[in-house]
């Protein structure tokens, strides 16, 4: 093993992040060949995943990780959306059964094939939103990375649009009535810039019921409603309010 191979080797497995990616785009960057990569991955250092994508040998896959290195190394942006985003600033209702779902935000973006592996200590969930132009976000360090993550105004509006297929109504409701420390000005931009009508009602509608002070700091003439009723349900109650029919059991809920 020449110095240099040593040298290189030793400097790629100090600045991988551990249990993270290393994705070839930036290895080439940072000086690394493919003729050398190659010979890493024969001697064993590292283990492919998918093309141009490797992790260091041994290494427990962490999607937290993977995902820090793929925005912080590839540039992109993708995000802990929805629950999970929820989950990270310490709002949680749902008990996960076997491996936990990580959901991932993106816009007009092809999803990784790597993001399909099974290895990563959770499944990724990605899904692609366009509710407003300017999503609202954070980074949060978790689990030794940090992340791009949704706040919990822009989280909690992501959880209802993906209702039925992902959450249920009612399970919602009970995050909302956590939901106590909401930032009156983000909610306000956030629900006037969306273009989700039926997101935009039923936020509005379960902040009203949990009484919660900062819906009355809102300015509802500011927020575009849209006029069409929209059924929620099958059989429900109808709000006039907000024209949506609402699930019985979340109506009957005090």
């Amino acid at each position: 093993m020449s110095r240099e191979y040593r040298n290189k080797l030793n400097q790629l497995l100090t600045m991988g992040t551990k249990n993270g990616l290393l994705f070839s785009e930036w290895l080439g960057r940072n000086g690394y060949s493919h003729q050398l990569i190659d010979r890493y991955r024969k001697s064993g250092w590292l283990t492919a995943l998918d093309r141009g994508v490797m992790y260091r040998t041994g290494d427990s896959l962490s999607a937290f990780a993977a995902l820090s290195c793929y925005n912080q190394q590839l540039g992109k942006n993708l995000r802990v959306a929805a629950h999970s985003a929820l989950e990270l600033f310490g709002f949680n209702h749902y008990v996960p059964m076997g491996k936990p779902k990580l959901m991932v935000a993106h816009s007009n973006l092809n999803v990784p094939k790597w993001m399909t592996s099974n290895g990563f200590d959770r499944t990724f969930k990605p899904f692609q939103t366009n509710m407003v132009e300017t999503p609202e976000t954070s980074v949060i360090r978790a689990e030794g990375v940090d992340l791009l993550v949704s706040s919990p105004e822009q989280a909690f509006m992501e959880c209802l649009l993906l209702v039925p297929s992902q959450y249920d109504y009612m399970d919602l409701y009970y995050i909302m009535e956590q939901l106590t420390s909401l930032r009156p000005e983000v909610v306000q931009r956030l629900l006037e810039e969306g273009n989700n009508l039926r997101v935009k009602r039923v936020f509005l509608y379960m902040a009203e019921k949990a009484r919660h002070y900062w819906h009355d700091m809102l300015n509802t003439d500011k927020i575009d409603l849209g006029t069409s009723k929209l059924q929620l349900t099958d059989n429900g109650t109808y709000i006039n309010q907000y024209k949506i029919t609402v699930p019985q059991e979340l109506n009957d809920y005090a």
